[in-house]
């Protein structure tokens, strides 16, 4: 192999085929039709399954970011909460950051 040429890597299953294949497992093994052996098998399957599905989320969470601009249009990212918004405290912390300090009166 030349070294112009690369391997290429599968592209990774999409998290909607593992779900389905997931709940096709769940239905035999629910309906009670495989043997002892085939159920086990199905069992460690949907396992690896599960698995599968947990990693895509991981790395799809790790890969949602979103963008903020602060009062003075500067760009700064923070990670994306649970629900869609942005955590309480990652827009202050960013506008923050960005921001001059402010003096303030001290009384000592």
């Amino acid at each position: 192999m030349s070294k112009s040429a690369k391997a290429v890597e599968p592209a990774p299953e999409p998290y909607g085929d593992v779900v389905s294949r997931l709940e096709e497992m769940v239905a035999k093994l629910e309906s009670g039709s495989l043997s002892l052996e085939e159920s086990l098998k199905a069992f460690e399957e949907g396992i690896r399954l599960v698995r599968k599905g947990e990693k895509l989320l991981n790395e799809a969470e790790q890969r949602i970011e979103q963008l903020l601009v602060d009062e003075e249009g500067r760009e700064a990212v923070a990670p994306l909460a649970v629900g869609g918004r942005p955590a309480a405290s990652a827009a202050p912390r960013a506008a923050a950051a960005n921001k001059a300090p402010v003096e303030e009166d001290v009384p000592f």
